[in-house]
């Protein structure tokens, strides 16, 4: 394969394109292109030269070939929740898979297989219909292949493991445009490196994911005012010390929006947010959440309700600037929560910013797996979600987000979960894979992917393309 020389398609190469093509292409003067283009993050504002919205694996391969004769830089977009704005390019190609969205459960064999372009939502309301579920991201809109290829982190992770652990096989176009699967029996090297490495080596056309049962689940979320963010804290950290597998959630400052089981007066303000999931009924969650639902919340909602829709109860909404980050913590002791508290108060308000504490654990911390997601061991993980209107608020909110990592840098254990993080180097992605993972992934990237095609990620270098020195250690904190 040809080394990419440019960023830019030419006007012959895209009309070439379009024969043959079973899906859409967008081009930049084409009515629907600005749609085409508009990522979650606002603040991304790349005009990709072409946008192939693929229907088959045949169009994921025809706009390969187009990129490769091009020397073009190619991006993937699934759900386009890349706070780095990585699923576009500028003048480049997209390989836009949201067309590919097919569901198809068996119920018989507890497993779910997805097309690459397959929205969270989707897949839930699917497995949802029969009592099943599997692990998801902590909103309905994320694409499964890029949260799933990333490691998976969600609300059911503490009962069920990782998104990754559930993953069965992955059908694959490489950048040579050749179609290949990826299973613990096909390919094992490259289905080890899909457990975190993220897009690095393929576009993901089919993932297959093992599924649980769910018959319940519960929702609770309880809101208490900014100045009760220390003691509420302190009680949720104990609460979630020793809770059940069953028990997930976070605590979270959150800007109110207008429901039914809201005041008025508290709308579009800042809150602090005790969130409780389980995998059970009322009753359980009621029991386990006790501290805290008898420090009287100023606003509540404890309701059994389908998984689906408890995933889309904090949707983040789009339309906003977005800077994130993440930082995982061995420990969180009191002056870490009081951190937390007292960073909260430069969150932008009335923009629904969000500032969470998540707590790790159970099924997730005791996988027997080698998997390339280090982070899975930690005790908790602070993310902060800073989201925002104005582009005259940009440099604030980004500072924002970089103090919180400071302040927690005491108790950091220095890996990462890349999903939750903007374009933070090289450095950030060895921690996030761990350095000997990196190695190994980079020598799945030399057989794969040697020029570097796929490289709009979290990127994992081929190996010509690393310095002569050693990785660097992940930094701590």
């Amino acid at each position: 394969m040809a080394r990419l020389k440019t960023r830019t398609i030419s006007d012959k190469a895209r009309r070439d394109l379009r024969p043959g093509f079973s899906g859409a292409i967008f081009l930049p003067d084409d009515e629907g292109y600005e749609e085409a283009r508009t990522p979650f993050n606002t603040m991304i504002d790349l005009r990709p030269g072409v946008i192939a919205q693929c229907a088959s694996v045949d169009d994921v391969r025809h706009a390969l070939a187009l990129a490769r004769a091009e020397g073009a830089e190619v991006s993937v977009r699934g759900g386009g929740h890349s706070v780095a704005g990585m699923s576009l390019t500028d003048g480049g190609l997209v390989i836009d898979m949201r067309r590919m969205n097919t569901v198809t459960v068996d119920p018989e064999a507890m497993e779910v297989r997805v097309g690459g372009g397959t929205l969270m939502g989707a897949m839930d309301a699917a497995t949802a219909e029969f009592g099943l579920a599997a692990t998801g991201g902590r909103v309905s809109t994320t694409g499964v292949a890029g949260f799933a290829l990333g490691g998976g982190s969600g609300w059911l992770e503490r009962k069920f493991g990782l998104a990754c652990d559930n993953l069965l096989g992955v059908d694959m176009v490489t950048a040579d445009g050749d179609p290949i699967h990826a299973s613990a029996d096909s390919d094992p090297e490259l289905f080890w490196a899909l457990h975190g490495g993220g897009g690095n080596f393929g576009v993901a056309t089919g993932l297959t994911f093992r599924l649980h049962r769910l018959p319940e689940f519960t929702l609770g979320l309880l809101l208490f005012r900014p100045e009760r963010g220390p003691e509420v804290a302190r009680a949720w950290r104990d609460v979630m010390e020793t809770a059940p597998d069953e028990i997930g959630g976070g605590l979270i400052y959150l800007v109110a929006q207008a429901e039914p089981f809201i005041p008025e007066e508290l709308v579009d303000t800042l809150m602090c947010a005790a969130v409780f999931t389980c995998v059970g009924d009322e009753e359980m969650l009621r029991e386990v959440a006790g501290p805290l639902l008898r420090m009287a919340p100023d606003a509540q909602l404890v309701a059994e309700m389908p998984y689906p829709e408890a995933q889309k109860a904090l949707d983040d909404p789009p339309g906003f600037r977005n800077y994130w980050s993440v930082e995982h913590l061995s420990s969180l002791p009191n002056e870490a929560l009081d951190r937390f508290c007292t960073r909260a108060e430069g969150i932008i308000v009335p923009s629904p910013t969000g500032h969470i504490l998540f707590p790790f654990g159970g099924a997730m911390g005791r996988a027997q797996t080698d998997y390339p997601v280090p982070w899975r061991f930690a005790a908790w993980g602070v993310h902060p979600l800073a989201i925002w209107e104005n582009a005259a608020d940009d440099d604030r909110a980004r500072q924002w987000v970089r103090d919180v990592r400071s302040d927690m840098a005491p108790w950091a254990t220095g890996d990462v979960y890349l999903n939750f993080t903007a374009d933070e180097g090289r450095e950030r992605v060895v921690a996030g894979l761990g350095e000997d993972n990196y190695r190994r992934l980079s020598a799945v990237k030399d057989r794969l992917d040697p020029d570097n095609v796929f490289h709009r990620n979290h990127n994992v270098r081929p190996s010509r393309a690393e310095p002569t020195t050693a990785a660097p250690k992940p930094r701590r904190g």
